[in-house]
């Protein structure tokens, strides 16, 4: 029997080996330390009346399985790509883009969400040592997002267009596991917000921006590379965290208090270290807490349990207690909501990305099915109201990824300080905007292109309730939809340039399109009346507008009028799959999908 995991095409670089078990690296014992489980095409082992006496039926009419397939073959996103200033990118998210295709990919995916985390509070012979044991498969995951720069790395390159080319890279990478996502994102987040303690960013940086990865705990400095994850959030509060009850107490020492308190949601708790939202003396204030301490002991960080969580079974979610643990303070005290609120800004934007890639992904599972699958006499892709369906969900995928490149051309500008004023205040209030809306498409979007697998789609082994499951996750996490709708309140109603940076970026597609115009105006109208409890109402009409004015201005005739007809000239139903008889269905599935032809 011929495995047929390792893609003959498959490119480098390579997952630079496994982890050895037994020695705190976080692998299960026991596991085998290369994933492998063998698949076959060979027709001799299909049943029939020779091989399988007792069957009673052929297997016909199903699908045969997708991988392997390019997750990069997506013309919105590569064009995307080269106007956010990363083309020269494109060869290397094309290679991942096959890899994040290839049966291998695919398997460590599957394999690292069925053999969920395991905490191990203590070793055998009692001592402490909260340790979490993840499959290989995660670590494969990982050590692959790293080596291609979708963790820390854009911070240490100096190409014009880093961001947007991990952002890219994301979206394709994405087409495996969301879990693994959340450390990567961590890490590239906390760069931004170490740089507020220049002296910790010295020691620190070089390896969050490294690209390789080492599980295992161990004293930082002394890995070749580290992953950040934070602890902002308590049991008693969540998302407002000034009611954050940890406790900072100064040492003697200069910069180093000792933390005494709990976090209720503190994911990846295998990185080696964590920014930390605690009450000292000054006020709520920002800390980095590791793992290991320089002389090698671990610092307490007692996890009391991991979170059963609705998806994201890959990635390990914890509730740690600190007593005694030593912090370094990072800013000033009392400013530690100012000193992560540039780490926000890069998780929202990672959850708009993984968002868009859980939509590109479902989408192409879906194509994939109704193209192989036939129901009352033609195949699924030839009925017209698969059709609207598909284009429906195409015409929205577009928009995510469109509007995501957007976004992350905007972060990288701002971040290297090659844009205006005007373009850092657009990435502050759109990053936002887009949190809040696609994020929430996400749960719908995945649902209606389940349905297109029918009762398969249904089925575990499918893989898509798991992009089911995962979908909501991201309009939660950094601020569910209220907290989102309402910091853009907050954003216009505080940074004056907020509102004439986005109504500048709406204004470059005017005369574009009569509706689109239209609604621009509404917008303005709405402004001097913004409430509170209309702020999702107004952020909706916000994102729509942003979507359809990089559409009109960048994507083809058919994809822009399709969408401001739909959604925002209100010929549309309130399902995907009703387009009105004007959308072009063959234009917009021969763009999304040319594999349906």
């Amino acid at each position: 029997m011929v495995s047929t995991l390792a893609h003959p095409q498959q490119e480098q670089p390579e997952p630079q080996g496994q982890p050895p078990s037994g020695d705190g690296s976080g692998d299960r014992p026991g596991d085998d330390a290369a994933p492998r489980r063998a698949h076959t095409r060979d027709a001799s082992h299909a049943p029939n009346a020779s091989h399988a006496p007792y069957a009673t039926h052929d297997v016909a009419n199903q699908p045969p399985p997708l991988a392997p397939y390019d997750a990069s073959e997506d013309a919105a996103l590569r064009e995307g790509l080269h106007r956010e200033g990363a083309g020269w990118a494109e060869e290397s998210v094309r290679r991942l883009g096959r890899r994040a295709g290839s049966e291998e990919a695919q398997e460590w995916a599957e394999l690292a969400n069925r053999h969920e985390p395991e905490l191990r509070t203590h070793d055998r012979y009692g001592h402490r040592i909260d340790e979490v044991d993840f499959h290989p498969s995660w670590h494969c995951l990982v050590r692959t997002a790293v080596a291609e720069g979708l963790a820390g790395a854009p911070w240490a390159d100096d190409r014009p267009g880093a961001h947007v080319a991990r952002t890219a890279g994301s979206l394709v990478w994405g087409h495996t596991d969301a879990g693994h996502g959340c450390p990567t994102s961590m890490t590239y987040a906390a760069v931004p917000a170490l740089r507020a303690q220049p002296d910790l960013a010295a020691v620190y940086e070089p390896l969050l921006t490294s690209r390789v990865y080492e599980p295992g705990l161990r004293v930082p400095t002394r890995k070749p590379g580290l992953l950040a994850g934070m602890g902002m959030t308590e049991k008693q509060g969540g998302s407002d965290v000034r009611t954050n009850s940890t406790t900072a107490t100064p040492t003697s020492e200069p910069g180093v208090y000792t933390l005494r308190g709990h976090k209720w949601f503190t994911s990846a708790p295998m990185c080696d270290l964590f920014l930390v939202l605690a009450q000292a003396p000054g006020g709520l204030s920002c800390f980095v807490v590791p793992r290991v301490l320089p002389d090698g002991t671990r610092n307490p960080f007692r996890i009391q349990r991991l979170k059963d969580k609705l998806g994201n079974r890959s990635n390990a979610s914890s509730e740690p207690e600190f007593d005694g643990t030593a912090a370094w303070l990072v800013g000033p005290e009392g400013r530690g909501v100012k000193t992560i609120i540039e780490m926000v800004n890069c998780t929202r934007l990672d959850c708009v990305t993984m968002s868009a890639a859980l939509m590109r992904k479902t989408l192409v599972e879906a194509g994939h099915h109704v193209r192989h699958r036939a129901a009352f006499g033609a195949l699924l892709v030839d009925q017209p109201l698969m059709r609207n369906v598909l284009a429906d969900l195409a015409l929205e995928s577009e928009a995510a990824t469109t509007l995501t490149l957007r976004l992350a051309g905007a972060a990288d500008r701002t971040v290297r300080g090659d844009g205006t004023e005007s373009e850092a205040a657009f990435r502050r209030i759109a990053t936002a905007v887009g949190k809040y809306w696609v994020t929430k498409r996400g749960p719908a979007f995945t649902a209606e292109a389940l349905e297109c697998l029918g009762g398969n789609g249904y089925v575990e082994d499918s893989g898509m309730p798991r992009h089911y499951r995962e979908a909501p996750l991201l309009s939660i996490w950094e601020g569910s939809g209220n907290v989102n709708a309402l910091d853009v309140l907050r954003a216009l109603g505080r940074e004056p340039g907020a509102a004439e940076a986005l109504f500048g970026e709406l204004a470059l597609a005017q005369g574009g399109d009569a509706r689109l115009d239209a609604a621009v105006t509404r917008l303005k109208n709405q402004l001097g009346e913004a409430s509170a409890a209309g702020a999702r109402r107004l952020v909706e009409l916000m994102a729509l507008s942003l979507q359809a004015s990089l559409l009109v201005r960048h994507a083809p005739a058919a994809v822009a009028d399709a969408f401001c007809a739909t959604r925002l000239g209100g010929d549309w139903g309130h399902s995907f799959g009703t387009l009105p008889d004007s959308a072009d269905l063959d234009a917009l599935l021969d763009r999304a999908l040319p594999d349906l032809r």
